[in-house]
């Protein structure tokens, strides 16, 4: 591993002096590979903490523009980038917040066709997509190519978040959460309505994960599935144990 420079090394330090983290947890930070799915309402503030953590390389993958209505949540993003592209205006925010970050940003719809192109090499993928069909093209290559898949969602004042490693044998997929049905309605915010600063826990959730993936540390959150209801001020987290008859349990 290259040894952190003196600029890192005081960058870090709250890092560092974790003892779960340490130089050796930062150092595979900043060699590891995060790709994130949707650079919205959950993937915005993930990219930040994640950039400020000092994780080497994201990959941002989504294909929308920055609109003003966005600005409510996506706190990444300024007045003066509406109408560019999510991931060119979250790589100059990326630029301007740490250095030892490269933001590699992919202007396109993640599908079942190329799932598994655009996510080869990550270390983890957190997936904060609107879209079901999405979802589980995100699931089918993560559980593939072995990589922990970080799943968040929010709606109103609701969130849950989860984590996957569907190939392994006690440990479920996101399928073995919600089932397979195709003609499943996406529900999005714009529909809805959302509770802006909740979409920033369930970000920086997401991104605790997938540092914790890429540096473990306490519990082992695969099998639970954390739920966050806001009006009701409750956190609270359920067992998700894996489906018999998904298609993970059969690989």
């Amino acid at each position: 591993m290259t040894e952190l420079t003196d600029a890192q090394l005081d960058r870090y330090a709250r890092h560092i002096i974790l003892k779960e983290i340490g130089g050796a947890g930062q150092r595979r930070l900043i060699e590891a590979h995060v790709a994130l799915v949707g650079a919205g309402g959950i993937g915005a503030p993930a990219i930040q903490y994640l950039a400020a953590a000092g994780v080497g390389r994201l990959t941002v993958i989504d294909d929308d523009d920055v609109a003003l209505s966005n600005l409510q949540r996506q706190v990444l993003y300024r007045t003066q980038d509406v109408g560019r592209a999510k991931v060119a205006a979250a790589a100059d925010a990326v630029a301007g917040l740490n250095p030892d970050v490269a933001l590699v940003g992919r202007p396109r719809r993640l599908t079942a066709d190329n799932a598994a192109a655009l996510l080869a090499g990550a270390d983890a993928i957190v997936d904060g997509s609107d879209s079901f069909a999405t979802r589980l093209a995100v699931s089918d290559a993560a559980t593939a190519l072995r990589i922990p898949l970080v799943s968040a969602a929010v709606g109103q004042f609701d969130g849950q978040l989860g984590v996957y490693r569907g190939w392994e044998a006690d440990r479920p997929c996101y399928r073995c959460l919600v089932g397979s049905d195709p003609d499943r309605p996406d529900i999005s915010c714009a529909d809805q309505g959302v509770l802006g600063a909740l979409t920033g826990v369930l970000g920086s959730l997401a991104a605790i994960e997938a540092i914790r993936a890429i540096v473990p540390f306490g519990a082992d959150p695969a099998g639970q599935l954390l739920l966050i209801d806001a009006l009701d001020f409750r956190f609270r987290t359920i067992g998700l144990p894996k489906d018999a008859g998904c298609a993970c349990a059969a690989a």
